[in-house]
């Protein structure tokens, strides 16, 4: 961690009010942002964390209050006057096109010259340099489309340099990241501190910011509650002053219960992609009642392809499935809705393209894949009012803020929508759970309730199965663990004999 020296603040946001009709999303925030830091900005979802940042970048104009950049009073009204004061967001969702290539976007609305040949030749040389200069490595050639997430977050903040940003906003920038790129991004992070940049790091990842940041301000209910160098804090004082009582993550109410019968067991899956590149080879999983399996391993390794296989979305070339009594094999596979009827819940890993439709109303998403229940729907007939009643419901039992049915999916924070997907797949009672990646994008408040969810789903008789790329979730929710490798599994073990060494030995090919 570099020594910080107080100068004058890059940013400072003095007094700002923002309101949103009833709700109060910014109340007289202070925010001081020393030149060349990192500084985190961290609080639950609806905090008022990205409405701060949002403000700062003029998507949103403060209802009052002052924003100084260099010392100067500025009136920030569109991003086109934030990235002419050098200001740069990079948000949690990609503001990417992926039909044009990297280059492409990077030159899209800032082309240098009214021909295109020499436009791409000015814009390329340039990002040559500023490649060479960051270590933010991208093929300028490639569709958006075809690139990984981390290029495209490579890509993301390429662009904002391109546009002179020399302050920078980042929004859950590790939220859909591999551990490789989490690390990479973590380095040039620091690299263009180095360099002068100022950063600031809306992140739910007090680990991220204790390792990452210089100072951080923890926000709650609008509200600046603690501003803080990172030497002078830990991450039980952050998750304390986030949430305003003591967080319990760690791992807690172990059942001494054995788990019970197999209620799903699969066997030999085979899955080849549509390049018959083999992504599951002879993998065998048992899920019994009562007991939590967690699955490891660094992303890409098969763990998607494992869940979609269960749940019935993807249908291998091998391999056998049996569950409640039914058997599927390729060809007569299992389907999403056959799965719902024989008590399979999936929570999917993408919460955006699997699990809700952002242009629903939530009552809708809260029913989506359920609608053909008799609760729902008689004679064919949708019963709305009892959609809706159920909706709300869902919402009280599971805090999903704010309580109404009829506002867009796409209007909740991440952290709700995800307790809403919960919901719905929890309040069926399914005799097997499916999970991926049930915290990402989660602050940690709500991490504590999903987890005692899942806990309670478990000790009242289901098979739990937790796909996810933070380890410390896989310790903190599991009874026994499975790790892959290369579409295979690596080793399975007892939550007793698991550390994090073991558990990263098999998931890069070794022995535990």
């Amino acid at each position: 961690m570099t020594t910080v020296v107080s100068r004058r603040p890059t940013v400072e946001m003095i007094g700002v009010h923002k309101r949103f009709g009833a709700v109060l999303a910014n109340a007289d925030v202070h925010l001081s942002v020393q030149p060349g830091t990192v500084h985190g900005i961290v609080g639950e979802n609806g905090a008022g964390k990205s409405t701060l940042m949002s403000v700062l970048y003029g998507f949103y104009s403060s209802d009052s209050g002052t924003i100084r950049v260099d010392g100067k009073p500025v009136t920030i009204r569109n991003s086109h006057e934030a990235i002419a004061l050098g200001i740069g967001m990079v948000h949690q969702h990609f503001m990417l096109v992926d039909t044009l290539t990297a280059l492409e976007n990077v030159m899209l609305g800032a082309e240098p010259h009214v021909l295109l040949h020499k436009a791409e030749a000015q814009v390329r040389s340039k990002l040559a340099a500023l490649m060479q200069s960051t270590g933010l490595h991208v093929d300028l050639d490639a569709l958006v489309a075809d690139l990984p997430v981390g290029d495209r977050q490579r890509l993301e903040i390429l662009k904002t340099l391109y546009r002179g940003a020399r302050i920078l906003i980042l929004d859950e920038p590790t939220a859909v990241l591999t551990p490789q790129e989490t690390e990479q991004l973590f380095g040039v992070l620091a690299l263009l501190r180095s360099q002068g940049t100022t950063i600031l790091l809306i992140t739910h990842k007090l680990k991220e910011v204790m390792r990452l940041c210089d100072f951080v301000t923890v926000m709650r209910a609008g509200r600046v509650v603690q501003d803080v160098a990172i030497g002078d804090t830990s991450v039980e004082s952050l998750a304390e002053a986030m949430v305003g009582r003591k967080v319990q993550m760690g791992r807690q109410g172990d059942t001494n219960k054995p788990p019970g019968d197999v209620v799903m067991h699969a066997s030999g899956i085979v899955v080849r992609d549509a390049l018959k590149v083999v992504r599951l080879q002879d993998v065998g999983i048992a899920l019994r009642a009562g007991e939590i399996v967690g699955v490891a391993g660094v992303s890409g390794n098969g763990q998607s392809e494992l869940l979609e296989v269960l749940s019935g979305l993807l249908a291998p070339s091998g391999g056998a499935l049996q569950v409640a009594g039914a058997t599927f094999k390729p060809g007569a596979w299992l389907t999403p809705r056959t799965a719902r009827k024989l008590g399979v819940a999936h929570v999917p890993e993408d919460r955006h393209e699997r699990a809700m439709v952002m242009g629903f109303e939530a009552w809708e998403s809260a029913v989506l894949g359920y609608e053909w229940l008799p609760l729902y729907c008689r004679q064919g007939w949708m019963n709305h009012p009892h959609m809706h009643t159920a909706t709300v419901d869902m919402m009280q039992r599971f805090d999903v803020r704010p309580r109404n049915a009829h506002l867009l999916s796409a209007s909740f924070s991440g952290g709700n929508q995800q307790k809403l997907v919960l919901a719905r797949e929890l309040g069926q009672a399914p005799r097997v759970l499916l999970v991926g990646q049930p915290t990402r994008g989660v602050d940690i408040g709500a991490i504590e309730f999903i987890y005692s969810q899942l806990r309670s789903m478990r000790d009242a008789g289901c098979a739990v199965l937790v796909v996810s790329s933070e380890l410390d979730e896989i310790l903190a929710l599991a009874d026994r663990v499975i790790v892959m490798n290369q579409g295979r599994i690596a080793g399975e073990l007892p939550i007793a004999q698991c550390t994090e060494a073991k558990l990263g030995m098999l998931m890069v090919g070794g022995a535990a």
